[in-house]
């Protein structure tokens, strides 16, 4: 019977994940990086390095900020699908797909 309520539990929280598409920017330079061109994942790398925090940008340019923007420390720049849940404003990254 535990082992039933556990995996109700988990089941029921990635009910409410939800998954979107766009780039990995970075809060200085927001959309300006949404084409993902070489240029701009160098840019978003820099800032990122620089202090600036991740950001994700959304298909129609939404500047969304992420919770833990270690889970996108190997994509910056990059256009990716992303599954996870929004708080507060923030979404919380539970992954990352190229």
């Amino acid at each position: 019977m535990k082992k039933f309520t556990l995996c109700l539990a988990l089941c029921s929280v990635a009910a409410f994940a939800e998954t979107w598409t766009g780039t990995v920017s970075d809060a200085k330079c927001g959309a300006k990086h949404a084409a993902a061109s070489e240029k701009s994942m160098a840019c978003v790398k820099g800032c990122v390095k620089g202090g600036s925090a991740a950001v994700f940008v959304t298909e129609d340019g939404k500047v969304v900020p992420i919770h833990n923007g270690d889970a996108v420390a190997a994509h910056l720049g990059h256009k990716v699908t992303i599954t996870g849940k929004i708080t507060d404003g923030a979404v919380h990254i539970d992954s990352v797909k190229m």
